[in-house]
């Protein structure tokens, strides 16, 4: 199936069938980075230390934690600006527009990788990624790893199936998976427990912690919406996305400490014309 349709899979209301609903969510945390080029959004962070125990319908509500709120727009590859509730710039992204020079581009193998979006993945017959190309991965940060690998959950699925005979080598053990909405986006959720295979990006700040978790995922986009833990020792730990906006146009002042002046094409230019005496 083509990146297009790929990438659209899902918007206009196909469901699957209840047995390939484990498949799905896998193949779903693998087609991010053919599924969107750039994404506004609001983030939250919930650590264990800063919540008390969670109410289950938090996830449903409209922000769970406002104070906490980052507003963010995203432009792959690398473009990112962060700003606070208030409208205070956390973060904007500088030198997108830099080249490698000779020596970077020779001394590494990676330097010689294409990114995602100019390779082509195995497709499932819905259109999502079932096995992944080696390529340039990755997505911006900010704070910690979690929300660099909430934009692109690979993590939770790994780059292609496991062998049928191994089902423990799966990163993470499904419960019933359910489609379910999330902020009006269609979204899959599971109760997910992490195998030892999982191997988190971020070590430190993993999308699944220990034991039982509640996962979500966009269908439209691929992204981690939400992540909760259940067990007692860390609840509500985890994340909560609200996606705003696909595929918008986002120029580079958006992303740069200083404003190249551009022109915004899709706003009309008027032009004032004085007659003469």
């Amino acid at each position: 199936m083509s990146t297009w349709d790929a990438r659209r899979q899902g918007e206009a209301g196909q469901q699957s069938k209840p047995a390939d609903l484990a498949m799905t969510f896998r193949n779903l945390c693998r087609s991010s980075p053919w599924k969107w080029q750039s994404l506004r959004f609001e983030y939250v962070d919930r650590s264990a230390a800063d919540l008390p125990n969670l109410d289950p319908g938090s996830l449903d509500a409209q922000n769970p934690d406002p104070d906490n709120t980052v507003r963010a727009w995203l432009r792959r590859p690398g473009a990112l600006r962060l700003e606070s509730a208030d409208g205070v710039v956390l973060h904007s992204t500088t030198g997108i527009n830099d080249s490698k020079d000779g020596f970077y581009v020779s001394s590494t193998r990676k330097s010689w990788l294409l990114p995602p979006q100019l390779v082509t993945p195995v497709y499932d017959d819905g259109g999502l990624v079932r096995r992944r190309p080696e390529a340039a991965y990755g997505e911006p940060c900010f704070g910690n790893g979690r929300f660099a690998a909430a934009l692109d959950p690979v993590e939770l699925a790994g780059n292609s199936p496991v062998p049928i005979e191994f089902p423990n080598l799966n990163a993470l053990e499904l419960g019933p998976v359910s489609s379910v909405d999330h902020q009006g986006r269609p979204a899959l959720e599971a109760v997910v427990i992490p195998n030892a295979a999982y191997r988190p990006s971020d070590p430190g700040a993993p999308l699944c912690r220990p034991g039982r978790n509640l996962m979500r995922i966009d269908v439209g986009t691929g992204v981690c919406v939400s992540s909760r833990s259940l067990e007692n020792d860390s609840p509500g730990f985890g994340h909560w996305i609200r996606i705003l906006a696909v595929d918008e146009y986002m120029l580079d002042d958006l992303f740069l400490a200083e404003s190249m002046n551009l022109t915004d094409v899709r706003r009309h230019i008027t032009w004032d014309i004085t007659r003469g005496a």
